[in-house]
């Protein structure tokens, strides 16, 4: 309880904070005033600062200046409908309170409205620590405790409370958070702890942000909000840094000052690189760039096999530095042997030499985590060689593949604790026969990256590919589309090349996430989604994919472009209808011995 009083000693307003329930003796009166003085030490900018710790007719109290803000509850009365950007700084300004505090052991235990405080200049601190008494971390986790009587049963252990506790603050900040976005109380009840009582594991409520709402709330707020109320205990919210990290990741990122996890990226893709170059590149490169009798396609094929150097020589020639010395009107290059014979064996070696060793900064399972994704990665590159129509570029279609994952790469090299927390978030929880619960889904990756990075993997590698200087039509080439877009008839040269990495992307995810039993069915899925667009078939789709398995086992650069039917090379090079022109005829153009006229 909180209520606002005058103090006839100094003259002014305080606010008195209450437990709900009366200790019931002095031993439990003694303990709470202990574990409150405890509390009110605690010196954070975000925590109310406690004037006087005191007790009347029975009933202790804590008292705080009025001065030191209204109550949230107040605030928003007056100020309806406060957009989304203010609510989230509110919170992040709330949880450091919460989590300095959990981090000294201490815990609220019933978060509301009234006690949390609001001045006039935005800031927010959190009031009433520890008041709602010993005994409400014990009841947290079930556990009896000493009784009235002296019949005494084992009490929690201090750890086990503290995580409790701390769990507890996280749901009712969640619950606040809903109600803030919203502008209406969580299931109808101003009170965050009957809300929590009426949740799982204690309810059957489900609380999740409707669709419809005052003001738009963006996806990957929608995504954080509702991951922190989950009906699945195990996807919410484990520590208030983590939730933090979260929200400020996504309030940053909506500031464009160049701060948040994008901002971070940059400043990582400047000090460690974009990937590490895989054991062993600089001898394989002088190997294959020293023999003059060596052809430019020969080196691009080698090159092609790591990941590192590829994407280095595409920032090379693409970055907005080169590319303002470029002829007008040529357009980005997404084929290796282009890029070779532009900048020369003695550029591939300087490329070569600038990338950081493997593994970079990376622990020995982080990195074994990368090289899992990068796996992955090449074999979608081989398997949209695979699939794709005849006359496309072999090369072209593998890059915009493994661009396409651009976003999961730098997430695992970048932010490779984060990615470890998407991964667990993205696995579904298996059914339990002994209570009859079935099988519950885990997120999906762009909801759990939105959960715990605040922004999805498509932006953290559309602002990489940007910085490489590849433009607006690049960029729409390597966004892949997303699994519940309806899948149209290909417009252009670069929706193709787009629609067949996508497909591509696809099977590989069917493969690689899914149990060994419903692979069958998610890849015949894939060939029927993309049937009309490309003319494939789950005979195809299949044969495809284990074509390319062997490449990837054996280590196979990739193959020719040329195959079977007829070559199309689309409209003249100075043509502006669309990069994939641009860039099959600047292909067909860097190697004239070998390729057709188109």
């Amino acid at each position: 309880m909180v209520w606002l009083a005058y103090d006839p000693v100094g003259a002014h307003d305080v606010m008195l904070t209450l437990p709900r329930v009366q200790p019931r003796d002095a031993e439990a009166l003694e303990r709470w005033a202990r574990d409150v003085r405890a509390a009110a030490r605690l010196d954070h900018p975000n925590l109310a600062r406690v004037v006087e710790v005191g007790e009347q007719d029975h009933w202790p109290f804590i008292s705080v200046d009025r001065e030191q803000g209204v109550t949230l509850g107040e605030w928003v009365a007056a100020h309806p409908n406060t957009p989304a950007a203010d609510v989230v700084a509110w919170m992040c300004q709330l949880l450091r309170g919460l989590a300095f505090a959990h981090e000294a052991g201490v815990a609220h235990l019933d978060t509301q409205l009234h006690s949390v405080l609001v001045n006039e200049r935005g800031v927010v601190c959190l009031m009433g620590l520890a008041t709602a008494g010993p005994g409400a971390s014990a009841a947290l986790i079930g556990t009896p405790v000493v009784s009235n009587d002296n019949t005494t049963t084992m009490a929690p252990s201090r750890l086990q409370a503290q995580r409790a506790a701390a769990a507890h603050d996280l749901l009712a900040c969640g619950v606040l958070l809903h109600h803030l976005l919203t502008g209406q109380p969580v299931l109808d009840q101003a009170d965050t702890a009957l809300v929590i009582a009426r949740m799982a594991p204690l309810g059957r409520e489900l609380v999740r942000l409707p669709w419809s709402t005052p003001l738009p709330i963006p996806e990957p707020l929608r995504a954080i909000a509702n991951r922190c109320t989950s009906g699945q205990e195990r996807l919410r919210y484990t520590s208030s840094r983590s939730l933090l990290g979260a929200l400020t990741g996504w309030h940053e990122a909506q500031s464009q000052d160049g701060s948040g996890p994008l901002g971070l990226l940059l400043d990582r893709l400047r000090t460690v690189g974009h990937l590490p170059a895989l054991p062993g590149l600089a001898a394989r490169v002088v190997a294959v760039t020293s023999l003059e009798s060596q052809r430019t396609d020969e080196i691009a094929d080698q090159v092609l096999v790591d990941m590192a150097l590829s994407f280095e020589l595409l920032r090379t020639l693409n970055s907005a530095q080169v590319q303002g010395t470029q002829i007008q009107g040529n357009g980005p290059v997404l084929t290796l042997r282009r890029i070779i014979s532009l900048i020369g064996v003695n550029g591939v070696r300087h490329a070569a030499n600038t990338l950081r060793q493997w593994p970079g900064p990376l622990s020995k399972l982080h990195a074994a985590a990368l090289r899992v994704t990068m796996e992955r990665v090449r074999l979608a590159g081989h398997l949209a060689q695979g699939l794709r129509p005849a006359g496309y570029d072999a090369q072209v279609i593998y890059l915009i593949a493994i661009l396409q994952n651009l976003g999961r790469l730098m997430m695992r090299y970048h932010f490779a604790d984060e990615a470890g927390q998407v991964e667990q978030l993205m696995k579904p929880n298996p059914a339990n026969r002994e209570t009859g619960t079935p099988e519950q889904p885990g997120l999906s990756e762009q909801a759990a990256a939105f959960a715990v990075l605040g922004v999805d993997i498509e932006s953290l590698g559309s602002v990489v590919a940007r910085t490489w200087g590849l433009g607006e039509d690049v960029l729409h080439m390597v966004r892949r589309l997303p699994v519940d877009a309806t899948v149209r008839k290909p417009d252009s040269d670069a929706d193709v090349l787009r629609l067949t990495a996508s497909a591509a992307n696809d099977c590989v995810d069917a493969v690689s996430l899914l149990p060994t039993p419903r692979v069958a069915q998610a890849i015949a899925h894939v060939a029927q989604r993309y049937a009309r667009a490309l003319g494939l078939s789950a005979r195809e789709v299949g044969e495809a994919l284990g074509a390319a398995r062997e490449m990837l086992r054996q280590g196979v650069p990739a193959p020719d472009a040329r195959r079977a039917g007829a070559a199309r090379t689309g409209e003249s090079e100075g043509d502006a209808n669309g990069a994939a022109t641009t860039i099959v005829s600047a292909s067909a153009s860097a190697d004239i011995e070998t390729t057709p006229a188109g």
